[in-house]
Formats: C-alpha cells, structure tokens, sequence
C-alpha cells in the first residue's frame, strides 16, 4: 500500500504530473523541460529527483545532461495510473500546450550536449511514433 501512496505524492504536484504526461511521449532531456516550462534547471531537476525516486521515472546521462523516461517495467499500480491519466486528461488544455512545445522543440532543437544530426532526427522520429500511438 505504502507504494500506492507514493505513487499519489508524486503525481499530486502539477509540475510532476505535466512532466509524467510528457514522459508518456518517451525520453527528455532536462535541457528540453527547462524550455518547455521556462524555469531553471535546479527546479525542473527537484521535481525529476521526486519522481524517480518514487520509481515512476529513470535516468541515463548524455554528456552534461540527464535524460528522462518512465521506468520500465513500470509497476502494475503505477502503470495502471499513468495509462488512466492518458486516457482521461491527454486533451487537457494544459498537457496539449506542453506536448505542442516539446512537439516545436523536438523539431527545431536538438539536445546542447549533442547537435549531431542523427540525434536530432533520433529525437523527432521518437516524438512522431508515440503521438500516433
């Protein structure tokens, strides 16, 4: 139950709950969430270290940057709450914002740490799979 619970804390704060519903997407780097949400680095990375530790989301490091996905295998609990808040609240006005900014962001900047072509075209052909899906 104490992991139910957890689950609840991490996806009770709006940041941590935009972040997951980006991260339903597939992997971002935290240079990317700054410019999504316009804030700093320190901030973004607070609400990222929450999340993973409640098991919700994993890490890898790319150069400086950290990059960040859903933990997978995800916990039964955990994706069962992840695929209703899909389903439920994708069209949100708020999550369609977001998800238009790392749509614009994916398209026209590629990660700092890496300004490779093939990371950039990697990065877009991942967006366009899981906006169809």
């Amino acid at each position: 139950m104490e992991h139910l619970t957890q689950i609840y804390k991490a996806l009770s704060e709006e940041m941590r709950l935009r972040i997951v519903m980006l991260l339903t997407h597939g992997e971002i780097c935290v240079c990317d969430f700054m410019k999504i949400f316009g804030e700093n680095q320190s901030k973004i990375s607070r609400h990222l270290s929450y999340l993973k530790h409640s098991g919700l989301v994993k890490s890898r490091r790319v150069g400086t940057w950290m990059h960040y996905s859903l933990s997978e295998p995800i916990n039964e609990m955990a994706a069962a709450q992840i695929d209703l808040l899909k389903q439920r609240y994708s069209q949100h006005p708020m999550f369609l914002e977001d998800e238009g900014r790392m749509r614009d962001l994916m398209e026209f900047t590629p990660c700092t740490d890496d300004k490779s072509e093939s990371n950039m075209r990697h990065k877009k052909d991942n967006m366009k799979r899981k906006v169809t899906k």
